[in-house]
């Protein structure tokens, strides 16, 4: 593992948003689902598509908060443009849990 300074920790902005919208993503090479989250008036709506059909769909993903690092530059995934990418951690099979608050918290909040 190599090691960062703080400063440069400072450089990946990760935000709280809440998932507006989902729908599945049957093109994508793996299972995937559409997501678009609303990161609040700063940064506004964004779009991503991620692999976690194992514990999620995406009726029930609309109104979660994610984790999401929202300054990376868009990446094509497939004919979608992801424009943040959520956070998440393997399970123990290997399959993504995404990572949010505990509670409701305000949109668009930085992670400290």
């Amino acid at each position: 593992m190599s090691e960062i300074s703080f400063d440069d920790f400072l450089k990946v902005d990760i935000r709280v948003g809440k998932v507006v919208r989902a729908e599945p993503y049957p093109e994508a090479r793996k299972p995937a689902i559409k997501m678009w989250i609303d990161f609040g008036d700063e940064i506004g709506e964004r779009k991503t598509s991620a692999q976690i059909t194992a514990h999620y769909d995406p009726a029930t993903l609309v109104g979660k908060q994610v984790m999401a690092v929202v300054n990376f530059p868009p990446r094509q995934i497939g004919r979608f443009m992801s424009e943040v990418l959520v956070l998440g951690l393997p399970d123990e099979s290997g399959e993504i849990v995404l990572i949010g608050p505990d509670g409701d918290v305000p949109v668009g909040g930085r992670m400290h």
